[in-house]
């Protein structure tokens, strides 16, 4: 039996195109702007010996029709459209400018595909702050009712939620929302949790605490050190340290699970010049 057939979207360095290969889908091509992405995703392709087509350039200035001629595919045979627009237009730790940051209005460029394509299912991945984020009129929540509106319109239902990347294993909390539209009719459930917190765990339903880092990373080793001037990058794993000193010691100070503002004992030596938004990046 083939392959279901995909196109990825603002594929970025190709982490959601991981899950999706790993899903059973085929990407037909990725589709990004950033040249350095571009290149993550190129030597991907190279390593595993895939057909993927890697494609630099301006979403906006790529005509859907095209790949329905290049890869043959007519409306409604693609099984999978997905992709994550950028997100600091409506992340909750930037200026939050939505339509008003040139990245803002990229969202809407998964609903241009769609409209000619005719995929089978739209996924979407984004920052929860798209619930909330403000339209042309001011009003929170317009731009996603917005979005949501123009699915509809095409023929799409929507589904949405807000996942925890903790509760299925992953040691991250990580909010992310995810939004999945199907042509016609959807009968999409989102999968049940499988992790929660160390104290939930002893109820009725049989669920896995959640993953610390330390259990991912142990085998690592001690990491590298990026010295003043010099570039290491030669490790298979990747492990690199750069944290500067000064970060160093203000993260020591920092209990498991909480974040640099809370610590107010510290004093203005330690919390100079952080806001509490950038504190919590320590997180």
């Amino acid at each position: 039996m083939s392959r279901m057939k995909s196109l990825s979207l603002f594929s970025g360095a190709g982490g959601m195109d991981i899950g999706v290969r790993q899903a059973g889908f085929e990407i037909l091509a990725e589709i990004e702007h950033d040249e350095h992405c571009c290149a993550t995703l190129r030597a991907a392709v190279e390593r595993e010996n895939m057909h993927t087509k890697v494609i630099q350039a301006d979403i906006k200035t790529l005509d859907p029709a095209e790949f329905s001629t290049e890869f043959r595919i007519h409306q409604g045979e693609l099984n999978l459209l997905f992709g994550g627009p950028p997100c600091q237009s409506f992340s909750l730790a930037g200026k939050q400018l939505g339509l008003d940051d040139e990245r803002g209005p990229l969202l809407f460029e998964i609903i241009r595909f769609a409209k000619q394509l005719q995929p089978k299912v739209i996924l979407l991945e984004q920052v929860k702050g798209l619930l909330s984020a403000k339209g042309v009129n001011n009003r929170r929540g317009e731009v996603f009712e917005s979005f949501l509106m123009k699915l509809e319109a095409i023929g799409y239902v929507p589904k949405w939620r807000i996942i925890m990347a903790a509760d299925f294993g992953i040691p991250q909390l990580r909010e992310r929302l995810f939004v999945v539209a199907t042509y016609g009719h959807n009968g999409f459930v989102f999968p049940d949790v499988t992790h929660a917190p160390l104290a939930e765990c002893n109820g009725l339903f049989a669920l896995e605490p959640y993953v610390g880092i330390g259990a991912v990373i142990s085998d690592l080793g001690p990491p590298s050190p990026k010295v003043r001037g010099q570039t290491v990058y030669d490790r298979e794993d990747s492990h690199i340290d750069v944290t500067p000193d000064r970060d160093r010691e203000r993260i020591a100070q920092v209990p498991e699970g909480s974040h640099l503002a809370a610590q107010v004992h510290l004093g203005e030596e330690l919390l100079r010049g952080l806001s509490p938004k950038v504190s919590c990046a320590f997180h």
